[in-house]
């Protein structure tokens, strides 16, 4: 396994650990010692995905292994995120907004599977890098405001709860308006295929049928 593969791992890693901050009693919830611990394995955990494709790229070390680990990785956190913040804090994530985001990762998936077998690709749309980033104020902010009601004063004393609702709310249209944004790309590749395939199986037909129209000698 190359470097890539090995940062990629680590994310995969870390995901048992987010899971155990958030839900163990180990920590005391007196001085937000967890939600700070939670946030910060979160986001390095979250910038893992952007380095390890850029080094994969950068070295020529783009391979089958990582192919496969890397959207693996990116949908396990964010699913074992979402599903544990319903339990930490579900004044922010109730259920049914996890269900929409986490389904939407999946619905993406198998559209690029269908896509992959079909012999084309879907590339990430700009609402899906947009999505990105909002997945990570929203898990962090999330997090945070399970502890504090503002953040410190380097942060200007910003609201969190106020943050945290936004970039959740925001978080799931985008879930939505990006996994109708991949359907359409998805359905139009797949419609211009079948008519090709058409007009290449109606060519050949025409063919033949002028073969058999030639008269015989």
């Amino acid at each position: 396994m190359n470097l890539p593969t090995y940062i990629t791992l680590t994310r995969i890693l870390s995901i048992p650990v987010l899971i155990w901050i958030l839900s163990s009693s180990y920590f005391s919830n007196t001085n937000g010692n967890r939600e700070l611990l939670a946030s910060a394995v979160f986001i390095a955990a979250s910038i893992t995905d952007a380095i390890d494709g850029y080094l994969a790229r950068k070295r020529a070390q783009v391979t089958t292994m990582g192919m496969l680990l890397d959207p693996v990785a990116d949908k396990l956190l964010i699913a074992a995120a979402f599903i544990t913040l319903v339990q930490f804090n579900p004044r922010i994530v109730p259920a049914w907004m996890a269900v929409i985001i986490i389904g939407r990762e999946f619905l993406v998936s198998g559209l690029r599977s269908i896509a992959a077998s079909e012999g084309f690709t879907i590339e990430a749309s700009d609402l899906g890098k947009m999505k990105m980033l909002v997945q990570i104020v929203s898990v962090v902010a999330a997090i945070v405001d399970h502890h504090w009601a503002h953040l410190p004063w380097y942060f200007l004393y910003l609201p969190v709860h106020p943050i945290a609702l936004a970039s959740i709310w925001i978080m799931v249209v985008l879930s939505l308006v990006s996994a109708i944004d991949y359907f359409v790309a998805f359905w139009n590749k797949i419609d211009r295929r079948s008519e090709k395939r058409r007009k290449r199986r109606s060519f050949v037909l025409s063919r033949r049928r002028k073969r058999n129209d030639v008269p015989a000698v």
